[in-house]
């Protein structure tokens, strides 16, 4: 296979940026060009809901490589131009230019997910400007109501506590991050979330939007209408009824509302493909477009796809999953660096994610989804312990697929290489043995 002349990266987050690198680190010396649809040169969005939000760091500190520095990879950039159309071997652009390459890579990443009717004074948390606008809000407010109990929201929760801030999370499912690691490991983050002073309401379904100077807990039929419910359904009133003054919040379907000075809306993410003819409708299960274990689209010649819109082949479970992670985009990139170029993939790796809330690290090695059994490796967290230094390995079949660990960073990266070679239960808890002794 001949390398390409010209290869060109729609996208210019984390897995964008990472791919361009890893072309020019194997040695690739043809034309790059990257587009993104924000004017800021490629950032990292972990810092985000932590950092930035806090005060702790400037919004430039966020940056990973300047546009100087991608002109000195030789990598010409096209910001604050947002694509829209994919055809073979071309993409245009929203100003009606096309650009033409042999190799295109699609790293468009997620959007915030909404609800109907959502009003204009809610935020959500994606990009570098709705940060600033939240840190913004939150210096002026006394209270933040957050809409959703997975990982941003949690860590919205936990920069506004450390603010000072009275805040209430609301989340559909009976406990936080229950699709990230299942009910038994949500619960302990949901002991994080309520041990930091945080109200925290499960089961919850939202009827609509409402304005109201009461409050946050307040109760009563009381307020606007003017939005759509967590379930998808729509709801009554007029959404533009929500964008006065005063405090914002929901209508909940037992009849009460929560209101706050700041409301935050936490409830994932859609990929970004509405540019890319025959995408998966947002609905579609995995999402994403459907790439080979190297990140090749499929049905789509010439197109490679990275991070969180591809859905790629786990060769090892036959199934297609979409890693919605910051290493899993690093790692993609890599391989398809290497497979444009007609080189062999790098050696397989680990998925991997963390989040920082509340003081304490919560990591994951692994594919919980698939797991059947909890196999408790260090601490008391699912005895009704301390949850730091929890750690959990997740097995399916007997074999482990997963580890879990709260505030143990030096126990739960050991376990990844009995995660690469398909370990069964004894052999994490012979290791597990012997790290207790040291």
């Amino acid at each position: 296979m001949s390398q390409p002349e010209h290869v060109l990266v729609v996208g210019a987050g984390l897995g964008g940026l990472r791919t361009v690198e890893q072309l020019r680190s194997a040695g690739f010396q043809g034309r790059i060009s990257l587009v993104g649809d924000e004017q800021h040169a490629p950032y990292d969005r972990p810092p985000l809901s932590k950092q930035v939000l806090t005060g702790e760091w400037a919004p430039e500190r966020t940056t990973l490589r300047s546009v100087e520095g991608l002109d000195d990879l030789g990598v010409r950039t096209h910001l604050g131009m947002r694509a829209v159309a994919l055809r073979p071997g071309e993409v245009e652009l929203a100003d009606g230019a096309s650009l033409h390459a042999d190799a295109i890579v699609v790293a468009t990443g997620l959007a915030a997910r909404t609800l109907p009717g959502q009003p204009t004074g809610v935020h959500t948390l994606r990009t570098l400007d709705d940060a600033l606008a939240l840190r913004a809000a939150l210096e002026r407010a006394s209270s933040l109501l957050v809409i959703g109990g997975g990982f941003i929201g949690a860590e919205v929760a936990s920069s506004a506590r450390t603010r000072g801030l009275a805040v209430t999370v609301l989340e559909a499912l009976p406990v936080p991050s229950a699709r990230a690691l299942g009910e038994e490991l949500g619960a302990l983050t949901g002991r994080l979330i309520t041990e930091a002073g945080v109200e925290l309401r499960t089961d919850v379904r939202i009827d609509g939007f409402v304005t109201g100077s009461a409050a946050p807990d307040s109760t009563g039929s009381g307020g606007i209408g003017c939005g759509g419910d967590a379930s998808g359904a729509g709801g009554t009133g007029d959404s533009g009824a929500c964008d006065g003054g005063g405090q914002l919040g929901v209508a909940l379907a037992d009849g009460t509302r929560v209101t706050a000075d700041v409301v935050v809306l936490g409830i994932g993410g859609v990929p970004r493909l509405g540019w890319v003819d025959g995408a998966p409708d947002e609905g579609a299960v995995p999402g994403g477009l459907p790439c080979g274990a190297t990140g090749r689209v499929e049905g789509l010649s010439g197109v490679w796809a990275v991070g969180d819109v591809a859905a790629w082949t786990d060769p090892s479970r036959g199934d297609r999953h979409r890693h919605e992670h910051w290493t899993s985009a690093g790692d993609q990139a890599a391989t398809v660096a290497r497979d444009i170029l007609g080189e062999p993939p790098p050696p397989a790796r680990v998925p991997y994610f963390w989040s920082d809330q509340f003081g304490l690290k919560i990591q994951l090695f692994g594919r919980p989804e698939h797991a059947d059994t909890l196999l408790p490796l260090h601490g008391d967290g699912l005895a009704g312990g301390a949850v730091r230094g929890t750690v959990v390995g997740l097995l399916a079949d007997g074999r482990l697929v997963a580890v879990a660990g709260f505030g143990a960073a030096r126990f739960v990266a050991r376990y990844r290489a009995l995660l690469l070679d398909g370990a069964d239960g004894a052999a994490a808890l012979e290791l597990a043995s012997t790290l207790r002794t040291r």
